[in-house]
């Protein structure tokens, strides 16, 4: 359970617990070294008691009167309220206080009966003359109750003092412990904004003191300037690698449009096995000039570099998209769904790019879809948004596969999972570089397949610009 609390509660409560056993302890021995010392009192004042009170009590005996007591028991017991007794030899009552209890025959000494603790001395009886005729016992009582209240309350104070001083262990030990855990508070409240702003240049605030908080805070610090340091040589390493890769893919689309040029040449006039060789070259080209596109598009993504935007149908880039993608899809049923009233549909952005993400969630639908299977695409406004929706009716996604789905040449599980390649990872470079989202959601209850939902925020569209139809629809069937 300690290990639940805050550490300052834990120090707390480990103060107050030795404190609370530490004197409990003390009560304890405290406790019963003066209950013995309340009793051995107690006895001891009660035989000085009687030993006072026999020398000055004298009992008269008068013929056929009851004997004749001085001083008065009631006044002499009334102080310590005793219980006193007169007793003639043979235990027969002569005089007694109020309401005092038998003791049984008297036994000189002292004995406990019936709640009492009773001293029994022996007092000469005389007559009037003063001839000493006999003697008598005296019994002196006091009710043990009392002895066991006073005893009861002095432990009832040590429980009291025990708890008040468990407590009063507990608050010091919380403001001592929140003292101690200042600078480790600081130090979390620097670190929790450290996260929050993601600045390592930040340092933490180191204590004076030379102690193990001190040296908390310095590892901290020199911590923080190893990431820096190390933040700033891996940021500087992929600058290079994303300027390498934007280079490279951009002096690569020259000599593939040279390479792209001939080839076709040799596919037209070359016939036969050779002519199938060039065909072969050609298409393997084509892949590879669309690999170098998206890499370059990746690579200014990354960077990031914006391109010039402007006002932009998502609805007519969608039909301009199917219609360049009709000449693969003669064996899926694709339709897009463009209506919209003029103007709704527009978003700001690049319209290449925003044609690369549509082309691609389209291409991507066909190329993980079984023939004779329905592809559609659809634009709408929602709210403040311009949603493109591209659905099919394939086998769906792996739900393992959902997390790395717009990663970078991201494959299936085992050895027979395909490759999506660099196209949904486009598809969310582009989404989000126009300040959008694109999800995977589930299909409608009682179908499969795939649904992709890019949302972009809606602009609005430029004034020259001619009105766009009520409803744009295209159909491609095998």
């Amino acid at each position: 359970m300690l290990d639940r609390l805050p550490i300052r509660w834990r120090l707390a409560a480990i103060s107050a617990l030795l404190t609370l056993f530490i004197l409990s302890t003390f009560a304890v021995v405290m406790g019963e070294l003066t209950a013995r010392r309340v009793r051995n009192d107690f006895n001891n004042q009660l035989v000085a008691a009687i030993d006072n009170l026999a020398p000055q009590l004298g009992v008269e005996y008068i013929p056929g009167h009851p004997v004749k007591v001085s001083p008065s028991l009631d006044v002499v017991a009334a102080p310590e309220n005793a219980a006193i007794r007169i007793l003639a030899a043979d235990g027969s009552p002569l005089k007694t206080t109020r309401h005092a209890p038998s003791f049984g025959f008297p036994v000189l000494g002292t004995i406990t009966v019936r709640g009492y603790r009773v001293a029994t001395r022996s007092v000469p009886l005389s007559d009037r003359s003063g001839t000493v005729r006999g003697a008598v016992f005296v019994q002196y009582g006091r009710r043990l109750s009392d002895l066991e209240a006073t005893v009861r309350r002095i432990r009832l104070f040590l429980v009291f003092g025990v708890l008040a001083g468990t407590a009063a262990a507990l608050a010091g030990g919380l403001i001592l412990a929140r003292r101690a855990m200042k600078p480790v508070a600081a130090l979390t409240a620097t670190s929790r904004e450290i996260a929050r702003t993601r600045d390592p240049n930040r340092r933490v605030p180191v204590p004076d003191a030379d102690d193990e908080v001190s040296e908390l805070a310095r590892t901290l610090d020199e911590m923080l300037m190893a990431l820096e340091s190390s933040r700033a040589e891996t940021s500087a390493m992929l600058d290079r690698q994303r300027q390498f890769v934007a280079d490279a893919s951009h002096e690569l689309r020259t000599p593939l449009t040279s390479v792209l040029a001939n080839l076709e040449l040799l596919a037209d006039v070359l016939d036969g096995e050779r002519g199938e060789t060039a065909r072969s070259a050609l298409r393997s080209s084509q892949r590879m000039r669309r690999l170098v596109a998206d890499l370059l598009l990746l690579a200014r993504a990354d960077a990031p570099r914006t391109a010039p935007r402007e006002p932009v149908d998502l609805g007519r880039v969608l039909v301009e998209a199917a219609a360049e993608l009709g000449p693969i899809t003669a064996e899926h049923r694709l339709s897009v769904d463009a209506d919209a009233s003029a103007g709704a549909l527009c978003v700001d952005g690049t319209r290449d790019e925003l044609h690369r993400l549509a082309l691609n969630l389209m291409e991507n639908a066909v190329k993980h879809t079984p023939a004779g299977t329905a592809i559609r695409a659809s634009v709408h406004r929602d709210a403040g948004a311009v949603e493109l929706v591209v659905e099919d009716e394939g086998p769906g996604i792996d739900e393992d596969m959902r997390d790395r789905l717009f990663e970078r040449f991201a494959r299936g599980a085992g050895d027979r999972g395909g490759s999506f390649g660099l196209g949904l990872s486009i598809v969310r470079a582009v989404a989000d570089a126009h300040g959008g989202s694109v999800t995977v959601e589930d299909p409608p209850e009682g179908t499969t397949g795939a649904r992709f939902v890019v949302r972009l925020p809606a602009a609005a569209p430029p004034a020259e610009r001619p009105a766009a139809p009520g409803a744009a629809e295209v159909s491609v069937e095998a």
